[in-house]
């Protein structure tokens, strides 16, 4: 029996009041919760979230649900610094 990793992907979920949150266990994990901008970072299967954010913002103390933007983003930071430079070097041309 061996472990696989599950993609996960995060959603910031928008509320009008916290008061609700713990419905939100449901959907996913919820990892945080911040009280003063009033928004969940719910943790769920990548494989999901088109579905879940359909879900969410049919509830009624769900302003909207933005889905985090960190699996489009490449990772590997190899040569990003001398690609930097030579873009700065040819600007200032």
């Amino acid at each position: 029996m061996a472990f696989e990793i599950q993609p996960r992907q995060s959603l910031i979920v928008y509320t009008y009041s916290l008061k609700q949150t713990r419905q939100l266990k449901r959907y996913g994990t919820v990892m945080y919760v911040s009280k003063k901008m009033r928004y969940v970072v719910l943790y769920v299967d990548q494989a999901d979230v088109a579905s879940l954010t359909d879900q969410l913002n049919h509830l009624r103390f769900v302003k909207r649900v933005v889905a985090s933007q960190r699996p489009a983003i490449n990772e590997t930071f190899n040569g990003v610094a001398e690609e930097m430079a030579a873009a700065t070097k040819d600007d200032d041309e």
